[in-house]
Protein backbone atom coordinates (compact mmCIF):
# COMPACT_ATOMS: atom_id res chain seq x y z
CA UNK A 1 0.00 0.00 0.00
CA UNK A 2 1.45 3.71 -0.40
CA UNK A 3 3.12 5.56 1.70
CA UNK A 4 2.59 3.26 5.06
CA UNK A 5 5.27 4.33 8.11
CA UNK A 6 7.32 1.02 9.34
CA UNK A 7 5.25 0.33 11.74
CA UNK A 8 2.09 -0.15 9.98
CA UNK A 9 3.73 -2.47 6.91
CA UNK A 10 1.97 -5.53 7.34
CA UNK A 11 3.59 -8.33 8.49
CA UNK A 12 3.01 -12.20 9.45
CA UNK A 13 4.35 -13.08 12.85
CA UNK A 14 6.63 -10.70 13.59
CA UNK A 15 5.95 -8.30 16.09
CA UNK A 16 6.46 -4.43 15.45
CA UNK A 17 7.18 -1.83 18.29
CA UNK A 18 7.53 1.33 18.79
CA UNK A 19 7.85 3.13 22.02
CA UNK A 20 6.21 6.77 22.69
CA UNK A 21 7.47 6.55 26.33
CA UNK A 22 8.48 3.89 29.07
CA UNK A 23 6.16 5.43 32.30
CA UNK A 24 6.89 1.48 34.28
CA UNK A 25 4.79 2.48 37.19
CA UNK A 26 1.68 3.99 35.66
CA UNK A 27 -1.30 1.54 34.33
CA UNK A 28 -1.74 0.49 31.32
CA UNK A 29 -4.44 -0.24 28.60
CA UNK A 30 -4.03 -2.31 25.72
CA UNK A 31 -6.25 -1.77 21.90
CA UNK A 32 -6.30 -4.28 19.80
CA UNK A 33 -7.27 -3.84 15.90
CA UNK A 34 -7.32 -7.22 14.63
CA UNK A 35 -7.77 -7.85 11.14
CA UNK A 36 -7.53 -10.44 8.37
CA UNK A 37 -4.01 -8.89 7.31
CA UNK A 38 -2.59 -7.52 10.75
CA UNK A 39 -3.00 -6.96 14.12
CA UNK A 40 -2.52 -3.50 15.15
CA UNK A 41 -2.24 -2.77 18.99
CA UNK A 42 -1.39 -0.16 21.37
CA UNK A 43 -0.98 0.68 25.20
CA UNK A 44 -2.36 3.83 26.65
CA UNK A 45 -2.11 5.40 30.13
CA UNK A 46 -5.26 6.57 31.82
CA UNK A 47 -5.51 9.87 30.25
CA UNK A 48 -5.35 8.23 26.49
CA UNK A 49 -1.70 9.01 25.76
CA UNK A 50 -0.39 5.94 23.61
CA UNK A 51 2.43 4.91 25.10
CA UNK A 52 3.73 2.41 22.93
CA UNK A 53 2.29 0.74 19.55
CA UNK A 54 3.42 -2.48 17.25
CA UNK A 55 1.56 -4.61 14.49
CA UNK A 56 1.76 -8.77 14.27
CA UNK A 57 0.05 -11.00 11.98
CA UNK A 58 -3.21 -10.64 11.24
CA UNK A 59 -6.16 -12.39 12.91
CA UNK A 60 -9.87 -13.15 12.50
CA UNK A 61 -12.55 -14.76 14.62
CA UNK A 62 -13.68 -16.76 12.46
CA UNK A 63 -10.94 -18.75 13.48
CA UNK A 64 -11.64 -19.62 17.00
CA UNK A 65 -13.59 -22.22 15.67
CA UNK A 66 -10.10 -24.30 15.74
CA UNK A 67 -8.25 -25.05 18.10
CA UNK A 68 -5.44 -24.24 15.70
CA UNK A 69 -6.79 -20.92 15.88
CA UNK A 70 -7.10 -20.48 19.25
CA UNK A 71 -3.72 -21.80 19.85
CA UNK A 72 -2.73 -18.54 16.53
CA UNK A 73 -4.37 -15.89 19.30
CA UNK A 74 -2.34 -17.13 22.17
CA UNK A 75 0.66 -16.61 19.80
CA UNK A 76 -0.47 -13.41 19.32
CA UNK A 77 -1.02 -11.66 22.24
CA UNK A 78 1.65 -13.49 24.12
CA UNK A 79 3.66 -11.52 21.29
CA UNK A 80 2.27 -8.34 22.19
CA UNK A 81 2.48 -8.59 25.80
CA UNK A 82 6.24 -9.30 25.21
CA UNK A 83 6.33 -5.78 22.72
CA UNK A 84 3.95 -3.76 25.46
CA UNK A 85 4.38 -4.87 28.56
CA UNK A 86 1.93 -5.59 31.26
CA UNK A 87 -1.40 -4.05 31.33
CA UNK A 88 -4.67 -4.13 33.34
CA UNK A 89 -7.27 -3.72 30.87
CA UNK A 90 -8.03 -4.48 27.36
CA UNK A 91 -10.39 -3.15 24.77
CA UNK A 92 -10.50 -5.34 21.65
CA UNK A 93 -11.96 -4.90 18.11
CA UNK A 94 -11.83 -8.07 15.61
CA UNK A 95 -12.50 -8.90 12.45
CA UNK A 96 -15.74 -11.54 11.87
CA UNK A 97 -16.42 -11.42 15.73
CA UNK A 98 -20.26 -12.01 16.83
CA UNK A 99 -21.36 -10.85 19.93
CA UNK A 100 -21.76 -14.64 21.17
CA UNK A 101 -17.62 -14.83 20.95
CA UNK A 102 -17.86 -11.86 23.80
CA UNK A 103 -17.28 -14.69 26.51
CA UNK A 104 -14.60 -16.96 24.55
CA UNK A 105 -12.76 -13.95 23.40
CA UNK A 106 -12.67 -12.57 26.98
CA UNK A 107 -11.42 -15.93 28.60
CA UNK A 108 -8.64 -16.53 25.84
CA UNK A 109 -7.14 -12.99 25.80
CA UNK A 110 -7.26 -13.01 30.23
CA UNK A 111 -5.64 -16.21 30.05
CA UNK A 112 -2.94 -15.33 27.68
CA UNK A 113 -1.89 -11.38 29.26
CA UNK A 114 -2.86 -12.09 32.41
CA UNK A 115 -5.68 -10.18 33.52
CA UNK A 116 -9.20 -10.40 34.46
CA UNK A 117 -11.83 -11.45 31.79
CA UNK A 118 -13.85 -8.63 33.11
CA UNK A 119 -11.32 -6.28 32.20
CA UNK A 120 -11.77 -6.94 28.82
CA UNK A 121 -14.03 -5.32 26.44
CA UNK A 122 -14.66 -7.29 23.09
CA UNK A 123 -15.63 -5.20 20.03
CA UNK A 124 -16.32 -5.70 16.25
CA UNK A 125 -14.05 -4.01 14.23
CA UNK A 126 -15.67 -1.62 12.41
CA UNK A 127 -17.72 -1.00 15.92
CA UNK A 128 -14.28 -0.16 16.67
CA UNK A 129 -13.65 1.94 13.73
CA UNK A 130 -17.07 3.69 14.30
CA UNK A 131 -15.73 4.78 17.70
CA UNK A 132 -12.38 6.33 16.21
CA UNK A 133 -14.84 8.90 13.89
CA UNK A 134 -17.40 9.31 15.47
CA UNK A 135 -19.39 9.85 18.85
CA UNK A 136 -22.68 7.25 18.99
CA UNK A 137 -25.59 8.56 16.86
CA UNK A 138 -23.28 10.79 14.92
CA UNK A 139 -21.89 10.05 11.48
CA UNK A 140 -21.43 6.95 8.90
CA UNK A 141 -18.47 5.18 8.64
CA UNK A 142 -17.03 3.06 5.36
CA UNK A 143 -14.64 0.94 6.28
CA UNK A 144 -12.29 -1.25 3.72
CA UNK A 145 -9.86 -3.32 4.56
CA UNK A 146 -9.74 -6.81 3.72
CA UNK A 147 -13.12 -6.60 3.59
CA UNK A 148 -15.61 -3.95 3.55
CA UNK A 149 -18.31 -2.73 5.61
CA UNK A 150 -21.28 0.58 6.76
CA UNK A 151 -21.86 0.91 9.97
CA UNK A 152 -23.76 3.45 12.51
CA UNK A 153 -23.70 3.23 15.88
CA UNK A 154 -26.81 4.82 17.62
CA UNK A 155 -27.10 7.16 20.85
CA UNK A 156 -28.42 3.56 22.03
CA UNK A 157 -25.05 1.78 21.41
CA UNK A 158 -26.84 -0.50 18.62
CA UNK A 159 -25.21 -0.23 15.11
CA UNK A 160 -27.37 -0.33 11.86
CA UNK A 161 -25.21 -2.06 9.03
CA UNK A 162 -24.70 -2.36 5.28
CA UNK A 163 -21.86 -5.08 3.82
CA UNK A 164 -19.89 -6.45 5.60
CA UNK A 165 -21.02 -10.12 5.19
CA UNK A 166 -17.73 -12.02 4.23
CA UNK A 167 -15.51 -12.97 1.34
CA UNK A 168 -18.10 -15.34 -0.14
CA UNK A 169 -21.28 -13.92 -1.01
CA UNK A 170 -19.91 -9.69 -0.03
CA UNK A 171 -17.57 -7.36 1.36
CA UNK A 172 -17.26 -5.44 -2.55
CA UNK A 173 -14.82 -3.25 -2.46
CA UNK A 174 -12.58 -4.70 0.30
CA UNK A 175 -9.06 -5.71 -0.19
CA UNK A 176 -9.79 -9.94 -0.46
CA UNK A 177 -12.56 -8.34 -3.19
CA UNK A 178 -10.22 -6.09 -5.79
CA UNK A 179 -7.41 -9.33 -5.81
CA UNK A 180 -9.92 -11.67 -6.50
CA UNK A 181 -11.84 -9.93 -9.42
CA UNK A 182 -8.41 -9.46 -10.67
CA UNK A 183 -7.20 -12.92 -10.62
CA UNK A 184 -10.53 -13.50 -11.92
CA UNK A 185 -9.90 -10.82 -14.74
CA UNK A 186 -6.37 -12.60 -15.41
CA UNK A 187 -7.27 -15.38 -15.97
CA UNK A 188 -10.25 -15.02 -18.09
CA UNK A 189 -8.02 -13.32 -20.51
CA UNK A 190 -5.49 -15.95 -20.11
CA UNK A 191 -7.97 -18.42 -21.26
CA UNK A 192 -9.12 -16.43 -24.10
CA UNK A 193 -5.61 -15.46 -25.66
CA UNK A 194 -2.92 -17.56 -23.84
CA UNK A 195 -0.06 -15.61 -23.00
CA UNK A 196 -2.47 -12.23 -22.59
CA UNK A 197 -1.65 -12.16 -19.10
CA UNK A 198 1.84 -11.48 -19.00
CA UNK A 199 1.19 -8.46 -21.67
CA UNK A 200 -0.39 -6.65 -19.56
CA UNK A 201 0.73 -4.87 -16.42
CA UNK A 202 -1.86 -6.51 -14.20
CA UNK A 203 -1.02 -10.10 -15.29
CA UNK A 204 2.77 -8.98 -14.47
CA UNK A 205 2.04 -7.66 -11.20
CA UNK A 206 0.27 -10.32 -9.70
CA UNK A 207 2.81 -13.19 -10.77
CA UNK A 208 5.88 -10.98 -9.18
CA UNK A 209 3.64 -11.34 -6.06
CA UNK A 210 2.49 -14.97 -6.29
CA UNK A 211 5.96 -16.39 -7.54
CA UNK A 212 5.59 -17.28 -11.01
CA UNK A 213 2.95 -16.51 -14.39
CA UNK A 214 1.87 -20.14 -14.60
CA UNK A 215 -1.57 -21.86 -13.02
CA UNK A 216 0.34 -24.06 -10.88
CA UNK A 217 2.21 -21.08 -9.04
CA UNK A 218 -1.08 -18.98 -8.13
CA UNK A 219 -3.26 -21.87 -7.69
CA UNK A 220 -0.66 -22.98 -5.09
CA UNK A 221 -0.38 -19.54 -3.53
CA UNK A 222 -4.31 -18.49 -3.57
CA UNK A 223 -5.75 -21.63 -2.18
CA UNK A 224 -2.91 -22.01 0.43
CA UNK A 225 -3.19 -18.59 1.40
CA UNK A 226 -5.29 -16.88 4.51
CA UNK A 227 -7.69 -14.63 3.40
CA UNK A 228 -6.06 -11.52 4.50
CA UNK A 229 -3.16 -13.01 2.28
CA UNK A 230 -5.32 -12.90 -0.47
CA UNK A 231 -6.32 -9.34 0.42
CA UNK A 232 -2.73 -8.24 0.26
CA UNK A 233 -2.95 -9.00 -3.75
CA UNK A 234 -4.57 -5.96 -3.74
CA UNK A 235 -1.22 -4.51 -3.45
CA UNK A 236 -0.35 -5.80 -6.97
CA UNK A 237 -3.74 -4.55 -8.58
CA UNK A 238 -3.07 -0.69 -7.28
CA UNK A 239 1.07 -0.85 -8.65
CA UNK A 240 -0.80 -1.97 -11.99
CA UNK A 241 -3.15 0.90 -12.05
CA UNK A 242 -0.54 3.35 -11.39
CA UNK A 243 1.43 2.29 -14.27
CA UNK A 244 -1.92 3.12 -15.97
CA UNK A 245 -3.23 -1.04 -16.69
CA UNK A 246 -6.74 -0.44 -17.99
CA UNK A 247 -8.14 -3.78 -15.69
CA UNK A 248 -6.53 -3.02 -12.83
CA UNK A 249 -8.25 0.91 -13.29
CA UNK A 250 -11.58 -0.57 -14.11
CA UNK A 251 -11.08 -2.84 -10.75
CA UNK A 252 -10.24 0.07 -8.32
CA UNK A 253 -13.15 2.47 -9.96
CA UNK A 254 -15.88 -0.81 -9.22
CA UNK A 255 -14.38 -0.78 -5.85
CA UNK A 256 -14.71 3.14 -4.98
CA UNK A 257 -18.09 2.12 -7.18
CA UNK A 258 -19.26 -0.66 -4.58
CA UNK A 259 -18.10 1.32 -1.30
CA UNK A 260 -20.36 4.01 -2.44
CA UNK A 261 -23.22 1.85 -2.38
CA UNK A 262 -23.00 1.04 0.90
CA UNK A 263 -22.62 4.40 2.03
CA UNK A 264 -25.89 5.47 0.34
CA UNK A 265 -27.57 2.17 1.71
CA UNK A 266 -27.32 3.91 5.28
CA UNK A 267 -28.24 7.04 4.18
CA UNK A 268 -31.52 6.15 2.48
CA UNK A 269 -32.30 4.51 5.91
CA UNK A 270 -31.35 7.22 8.28
CA UNK A 271 -31.06 10.16 6.15
CA UNK A 272 -28.18 12.79 6.02
CA UNK A 273 -25.18 12.00 8.09
CA UNK A 274 -21.79 12.54 8.08
CA UNK A 275 -19.30 10.29 5.97
CA UNK A 276 -16.15 8.71 7.54
CA UNK A 277 -13.66 6.91 5.77
CA UNK A 278 -11.30 4.29 7.27
CA UNK A 279 -9.38 1.20 6.39
CA UNK A 280 -6.02 0.52 3.99
CA UNK A 281 -8.14 0.12 0.52
CA UNK A 282 -8.44 4.12 0.43
CA UNK A 283 -4.39 4.09 0.56
CA UNK A 284 -4.53 1.74 -2.36
CA UNK A 285 -4.82 4.62 -5.01
CA UNK A 286 -6.29 7.36 -5.33
CA UNK A 287 -9.39 6.31 -7.71
CA UNK A 288 -10.69 4.55 -4.98
CA UNK A 289 -11.89 7.45 -2.68
CA UNK A 290 -12.24 9.35 -5.82
CA UNK A 291 -14.98 7.34 -7.30
CA UNK A 292 -16.94 7.14 -3.66
CA UNK A 293 -16.76 10.70 -3.48
CA UNK A 294 -18.14 11.52 -6.91
CA UNK A 295 -21.27 9.36 -5.52
CA UNK A 296 -22.25 10.91 -2.55
CA UNK A 297 -24.61 14.14 -1.35
CA UNK A 298 -21.62 15.42 0.68
CA UNK A 299 -18.12 14.89 0.43
CA UNK A 300 -17.03 12.20 3.08
CA UNK A 301 -13.99 12.82 5.45
CA UNK A 302 -11.15 10.56 6.59
CA UNK A 303 -11.09 9.43 10.05
CA UNK A 304 -7.84 10.22 11.30
CA UNK A 305 -7.51 8.44 14.81
CA UNK A 306 -6.06 5.08 14.18
CA UNK A 307 -8.58 1.79 15.17
CA UNK A 308 -5.79 0.61 17.81
CA UNK A 309 -5.18 4.13 19.58
CA UNK A 310 -8.96 3.89 19.54
CA UNK A 311 -9.30 0.86 21.38
CA UNK A 312 -6.44 1.64 23.88
CA UNK A 313 -8.81 5.00 24.77
CA UNK A 314 -11.80 2.49 25.69
CA UNK A 315 -9.54 0.60 27.40
CA UNK A 316 -8.06 3.31 29.37
CA UNK A 317 -11.07 4.90 30.41
CA UNK A 318 -11.51 1.67 32.88
CA UNK A 319 -8.04 2.61 34.73
CA UNK A 320 -8.18 3.91 38.06
CA UNK A 321 -6.78 7.49 38.19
Amino acid sequence: MAALSPRHRPVQGENAAVEHSNPSSTPRALGLDAGGTQTRWAVAQADGQVLAEGHVAGFSALQLASGEGRAALHALLLGVAQAGGPVQRVAAGMTGFDAQQSGLVAELIADSLGVEASAVQTLTDIELAFHAAFQPGHGIVVYAGTGSIAAHVDALGAMHRAGGRGAVIDDAGGGHWIAREALRNVWRAEDERPGASQQLALGRALAAQVGGNDWAATRQWVYGATRGELGLLAQAVARAAHEGDADALHILRAAGAELARLALALLKRLGAQPVALAGRVFDLHPLIEDTLRAALPTPPARSTLPAHHAAARIAARGLCP
